[in-house]
């Protein structure tokens, strides 16, 4: 059982990692193209590599759709989380962006109680407001703080992601992981690249390699974490989430030259702590499942 977990958490922070470095490619796409164009390419990029394994193991048949409705939802979220996204990392630094999108755990908490009436005590209750407390440190309200339209872009974001990850624990009891994540990126591409089409601009031939590097790395970022929450509960894995807190600090030095202020950090810690303890809360009530503890990775579509 300790090795199982060992390599989980190995695999988890591997994922991270991949995913990272998938964000490293966005932010430096979104210099030189808009952001409706690179979230067309963020699908589009992911989905043979989604296709491959499926059609060699003969498993096409696990794409299909009992619930159009609910995906057509899920796709119109997941063009509103990229768009998002990649309008904030335009905008700020990958840090920034990371931490603000780590609140995605309260709002699902939040959201739980609304659509799914789970019960919060009044401790997650207060972490849920220590981590919105955390997000105010970040985006520190005044003439030095983030640009207002990155940190509402950052927070919008993660909303849709944490209605997104809440739909998808409602539709995992008909609907496969395989067609989830399929038409998740399928419908976001679709969706971007019909909002793109007007203002499509030609894709120099060197920006290629990053558009095959954010397929790649996207795919084997969601074969890792598969792998980990396989070999270990959501509750032992998911906290290493926040590692990316520290790769996206990491790029925005070695690529950017930029350094996070000190509120960055004490939001970072607020936020994360919160999380965890939301995160310890639910693996002590017996409901530390995968589908019942959310994280927050930015560039993965929630199963």
């Amino acid at each position: 059982m300790a090795a199982n977990h060992a390599r989980a958490i190995t695999h988890m922070l591997m994922a991270v990692g991949f995913l990272s470095v998938l964000d490293v490619l966005l932010k430096l796409l979104t210099a030189h193209y808009p952001a409706l164009q690179v979230s067309t390419l963020r699908g589009l990029a992911s989905i043979p590599f989604l296709l491959a394994p499926l059609i060699v193991r003969g498993r096409l048949g696990t794409l299909k759709i009992r619930r159009w409705e609910l995906h057509l939802i899920r796709g119109a979220l997941a063009v509103a989380m990229m768009l998002g996204f990649t309008y904030a990392i335009r905008g700020t630094s990958l840090s920034n962006v990371y931490t603000l999108y780590m609140v995605a755990p309260l709002l699902v908490t939040v959201l739980s109680v609304l659509a799914l009436k789970e019960q919060v005590t009044a401790g997650g209750w207060i972490a849920v407001s220590v981590g919105l407390m955390g997000a105010v440190c970040v985006l520190r309200p005044s003439s030095n703080g983030l640009p207002m339209v990155a940190a509402l872009a950052a927070l919008g974001s993660a909303a849709c992601y944490a209605v997104n990850y809440v739909l998808a624990r409602f539709m995992a009891a008909t609907e496969t992981p395989e067609s989830m994540v399929f038409w998740f990126l399928a419908l976001l591409a679709l969706g971007c690249g019909l909002m793109a089409a007007p203002g499509w601009q030609p894709i120099a031939r060197s920006d290629w390699a990053l558009i095959f590097g954010l397929g790649l790395s996207g795919a084997i970022g969601q074969f890792l974490i598969v792998k980990a929450f396989v070999l270990a509960p959501a509750s032992v894995v998911a906290p290493f989430d926040y590692t990316a807190l520290l790769w996206g600090a990491m790029f925005d030095w070695l690529i950017w030259s930029a350094r996070a202020p000190i509120a960055t950090f004490v939001g970072a810690a607020l936020i994360v702590a919160s999380g965890l303890y939301i995160m310890l809360r639910a693996h002590r009530t017996g409901q530390g499942v995968t589908d019942n503890v959310p994280t927050a990775l930015p560039a993965d579509p929630p199963l």
